[in-house]
């Protein structure tokens, strides 16, 4: 009884003493575990961002509901605070405070590029800082109201700081805490990687930390923050150096061989050989707007009279992925997709592909490569040379006359490459880019050329007629001139967007207008691509393809042999197919439903393929 009597009294005694290391602890460390506390709320709230009606209210409830592994949460917010007890007094608070605001701003910095582009940032980002000059309206425009919840604790934290700052930071260094609370961290977080990884044996959990299609997956297994470390481990494996195993090379011919139709040649082949090529890629331009009227007035009314002497592909879909705009330069002239991580242009802009610029050389062609922007903006000048331009322009050589939110005019932009055209060898391809209806789709006053009610004309919708509409003009007046100039005899003008815009930026936007028609609702992912040859008839395709398609039709077009291409391009020729699908960036397959299992799985495997043709420069390192 006695000895029963003592081991209460002991563990009632551990218990006081345990409760009062505890009570001084919250004391001591109230700063600490106010971190602790407002980045665990901030990992809720962006997950309420990310699962809620949309991406900018934000669903504490759902938020809350998608944390699917919660001591991940936990041993990852305490593996990058617990190295403040290393540090004494003041240090300690410092390390606290600025870890809480570095984490502030990659979590801000994530559900704006989120609301974006449904994807997160990537180190491989860093690369691509440059391409914020002009940008500052887009950026703004992807704020919401309840982002007040990410940064609020901020203020507050520096404030009771400053004015405990006496009573608060008294305390030594405190490096048993510090290794007690790392190696319990460290291990829960480790013991799944170092068990497959290293042990080699196989763990039922082990897809918590797989890399997929969809990176929102990983942020509800790991948390906000071990998304990042985990992709700062995947950026570290992707900047080693690729070499392919003779196996992966024949993996790599295998999935040609299997893409391959083998099809004879039809009636489209050499339609335009010998002619000049002309590509405008227009920015944010969507098939929806295209023989449309808003209250009364034509949209596009000069993209519309070149329908009627193009081939028209009205099933065309974006395939751009990090990269945007670049990734539409890259596919268009490459027929390779785009790297699922960061930017190609930036992360391997001195690869070789058998380019269309590179056929067309081989055919006689002269090429260039026409932007309205800087040469460094998406890296796109020193990448267009390496995909085979023999010469690239970029805005230091034209005269900034006129200026509409990211650089040079439409307007002013296609007058002066009219000479640009005027003087090439021919034939040539010129392949240009037009940036006036960029996002955030607020075009000046003086430029609006059409009527529209205030109350839609300020919206995103409308914003998004009107600068669609000025660029339409544009294009116009330029086709005009190359008309007047006798140009239009022998050149083909090939046009296609460069990816959405409206509805992929501000979708959101426009489910809360209201005068709206039921035809502004949707886009389905179509971008525009026509072939207009003037005094051509009339032509509509309705296969089912997207921008890697553009290359291998063009060049089949152009009298340009497929045995030429066939074993580099990953897409294919569009009036010369009895495929019907296109694989999209996020990984998914829109298409006919009776394909069998195998060739839709092959169909989809080539995301991965060309991760693996980009990351080892395949065609030049191993293409016999």
């Amino acid at each position: 009884m006695r000895n029963m009597r003592n081991m209460v009294i002991c563990i009632w005694k551990f218990i006081k003493r345990i409760s009062k290391w505890c009570a001084d602890f919250t004391i001591k460390e109230i700063c600490f575990l106010y971190t602790f506390l407002a980045i665990a709320f901030k990992s809720v709230v962006f997950l309420g961002y990310v699962k809620g009606p949309n991406f900018s209210e934000v669903n504490i409830i759902k938020g809350l509901s998608t944390i699917y592994y919660p001591l991940y949460f936990i041993f990852f917010i305490l593996i990058i605070l617990v190295g403040c007890f290393l540090l004494k007094g003041i240090g300690r608070g410092i390390y606290l405070f600025v870890t809480n605001l570095l984490i502030t701003v990659l979590f801000i910095v994530d559900i704006l590029y989120f609301r974006a582009f449904e994807k997160f940032v990537t180190p491989h980002m860093l690369k691509e800082i440059g391409n914020l000059d002009n940008l500052s309206d887009s950026v703004i425009s992807f704020f919401s109201a309840g982002d007040i919840l990410l940064i609020i604790d901020i203020p507050i934290m520096l404030f009771v700081m400053i004015w405990l700052h006496k009573k608060l930071f008294t305390s030594r260094a405190k490096p048993v805490v510090f290794s007690v609370l790392f190696l319990i961290s460290a291990g829960y977080l480790l013991h799944i990687p170092f068990k497959t990884q290293v042990l080699g044996i196989k763990d039922k959990y082990a897809f918590i930390f797989d890399v997929t299609w969809r990176p929102d997956l990983t942020f509800k297994r790991l948390s906000p923050i071990g998304y990042h470390i985990n992709d700062l481990i995947v950026y570290y494996n992707d900047c080693k150096t690729v070499k392919l195993s003779q196996a992966e090379v024949k993996e790599i011919k295998d999935w040609y061989n299997a893409k391959n139709e083998n099809l004879p040649d039809n009636k489209y082949k050499g339609m335009f050989k010998g002619k000049n090529l002309i590509y405008i890629q227009v920015e944010s331009l969507e098939n929806f707007v295209l023989n449309r009227k808003v209250y009364g007035q034509e949209i596009t009314p000069n993209l519309n009279k070149l329908l009627k002497n193009s081939i028209f592909f009205n099933h065309v879909e974006e395939q751009v992925n990090m990269g945007t705009s670049s990734d539409a330069d890259f596919m268009v002239n490459t027929s390779i997709y785009p790297v699922r991580r960061g930017s190609t242009f930036f992360r391997y802009p001195d690869n070789y592909y058998n380019s269309l610029p590179l056929q067309l050389e081989k055919t006689g062609y002269s090429t260039t490569a026409i932007h309205p922007d800087k040469g460094s903006y998406w890296n796109w000048m020193k990448a267009l040379k390496s995909i085979g331009f023999q010469k690239c322009i970029d805005s230091s050589q034209f005269v900034m006359d006129e200026i509409i939110g990211l650089g040079l005019s439409d307007g002013s932009f296609f007058k002066q490459v009219k000479p640009i055209i005027l003087k090439q060898k021919q034939p040539f391809y010129t392949f240009m880019v037009t940036l006036s209806s960029h996002g955030p789709f607020n075009i000046p006053q003086k430029y609006k050329s059409m009527t529209i009610p205030e109350d839609v004309d300020k919206t995103r919708m409308g914003g998004y007629f009107q600068s669609v509409h000025y660029t339409d003009k544009q294009i116009g007046n330029f086709i005009d001139e190359l008309d007047r100039a006798g140009m239009l005899e022998n050149t083909v003008i090939a046009l296609g967007g460069d990816h959405c815009g409206v509805h992929k930026f501000y979708r959101y936007d426009i489910v809360s207008m209201k005068n709206k028609e039921d035809w502004w609702m949707e886009n389905y992912n179509y971008i525009p691509f026509m072939v207009y040859s003037k005094g051509s008839k009339e032509e509509i395709v309705s296969v089912r393809g997207g921008q890697i398609d553009i290359m291998p039709t063009l060049l089949s077009l152009m009298g340009v042999d497929e045995k030429e291409y066939s074993n580099s391009a990953m897409g294919r020729n569009l009036l010369n197919t009895n495929k019907n699908f296109v694989i999209l960036a996020n990984g998914s397959r829109v298409g006919s439903i009776d394909t069998d299992q195998k060739q839709k799985e092959n169909e989809i495997k080539g995301l991965e393929i060309a991760d693996i043709i980009i990351k080892s420069n395949y065609f030049k390192e191993y293409k016999e």
